[in-house]
């Protein structure tokens, strides 16, 4: 069954991939007060497409687009969570960042538990594939804004780890109404016609449990991410 709110990226008799939409969430809000319309809930949408029952293995931020992986039973569930669990599933991710970033770079630094506020291990990888600097003065200090396009790899699963990331080394992420700046984030919707989050989950590669083939599935781009190529010229 084609759903036009979602489309299916892959297929096999384990698991399938969709390609989540920004505003999108994974599954129902852990907090009942905050409530979720079905039909913005992937779960949901993923159930009616496969009429199955299917069993989220990963969370993408409802503000982040891109591939998201859905298991068609409790063991394909278990055989997936193991791979990411292992560090054996490859997460590559597209981000626009507030200024210019190095050229390549680890960011090694703790976080906070989503749960109990503890910090935890967290590493995120980045390389510049970009950079723009435009003609719009946000405050006073500087009559240009800078910004970068990065590929990034988180190697570990924090809550809001790239996004937390970024922010802490001074570079956040477009978009972002928790963990960014307001001002950068007005000039891209209001000059640039880009609103939301500038986070995409790219691309997930990994060695098939059952078949031992590589899978390489990759998002394609969105209208959002159109705009954001042209702006780069990538």
């Amino acid at each position: 069954m084609v759903n036009p709110q979602i489309n299916l990226l892959y297929q096999d008799k384990h698991f399938i991939a969709l390609d989540k939409p920004a505003g999108f969430h994974v599954h129902p809000h852990d907090q009942l007060n905050f409530r979720v319309p079905r039909d913005k809930v992937c779960l949901y949408l993923a159930r009616t497409m496969m009429n199955q029952h299917v069993y989220p293995v990963h969370r993408l931020d409802a503000g982040t687009n891109g591939v998201l992986l859905f298991a068609l039973s409790p063991e394909s569930a278990t055989g997936l969570s193991q791979l990411f669990i292992k560090k054996e599933i490859k997460k590559t991710y597209h981000a626009v960042t507030r200024g210019f970033i190095h050229s390549e770079a680890q960011i090694n630094l703790p976080l906070e538990s989503d749960s109990s506020g503890k910090l935890v291990d967290a590493q995120t990888s980045y390389r510049r594939l970009g950079t723009v600097e435009l003609p719009f003065a946000v405050g006073k200090r500087f009559s240009s804004s800078r910004y970068s396009l990065a590929e990034v790899f988180p190697h570990t699963g924090r809550w809001h780890q790239i996004r937390r990331h970024f922010n802490r080394i001074s570079h956040p992420l477009l978009g972002d109404g928790e963990h960014g700046d307001t001002r950068h984030n007005q000039v891209f919707r209001e000059k640039l016609g880009i609103s939301g989050l500038c986070l995409r989950a790219q691309r997930i590669e990994f060695l098939h449990p059952w078949t031992d083939e590589i899978v390489s599935i990759e998002s394609p781009a969105c209208d959002r991410w159109k705009k954001i190529a042209d702006l780069f010229n990538v």
